[in-house]
C-alpha cells in the first residue's frame, strides 16, 4: 500500500474553491456532489477534499505546498495559474528553510496559501554542531 496525504478544507465559497482547485491542480474532481468535491492527485499522492461550510478561524497552519522535481515544473504551474487568471507571486533563487528554491505562491478563495516549489540547493547553511 502506498501512502497518500489527505487534506480536507472547509470552504464557505464552495463553487469558487472548486474552480480554483481545478485550475491550480490542472485536474477535474473525481467526485463532485452538492457541497463536496474530491480531487485525487496522483503526483504527489494527495486526496484533497472541499467541504462546503464555514471555515474555522485561522490556527497553526502557515501554508500548504507541493514540491516538484524541477524549475520547469514550477514554470508549468505558474503558466497554469496565469492561464486561469489567478493572482500569484513568483520567487526565483530564494533562500527558504535553509535551501535555495524557486517557487510560485497562490491563495485559494478562503485565503489558504499554497506554494509550488523546487529545492535547487538542499542546504545553504552549515549544520550546527553540539558543543
Amino acid at each position: 500500500m502506498s501512502l497518500k496525504v489527505h487534506v480536507a478544507l472547509n470552504t464557505p465559497q464552495f463553487e469558487q474553491s472548486v474552480a480554483f482547485y481545478r485550475a491550480f491542480l490542472g485536474l477535474e474532481p473525481v467526485k463532485l456532489k452538492p457541497g463536496y468535491a474530491k480531487f485525487d492527485v496522483a503526483e504527489p499522492a494527495l486526496n484533497l477534499t472541499l467541504n462546503e461550510g464555514p471555515a474555522p478561524s485561522p490556527g497553526a497552519l502557515s501554508h500548504l505546498g507541493i514540491q516538484v522535481p524541477s524549475t520547469e515544473a514550477v514554470r508549468a504551474a505558474t503558466e497554469r495559474l496565469r492561464s486561469a487568471g489567478l493572482a500569484f507571486d513568483e520567487e526565483h533563487g530564494t533562500d527558504c528553510c535553509y535551501a535555495l528554491q524557486d517557487k510560485v505562491w497562490v491563495k485559494d478563495p478562503n485565503g489558504n496559501r499554497w506554494e509550488v516549489f523546487v529545492v535547487k540547493v538542499a542546504d545553504t547553511q552549515p549544520t550546527l554542531t553540539a558543543r
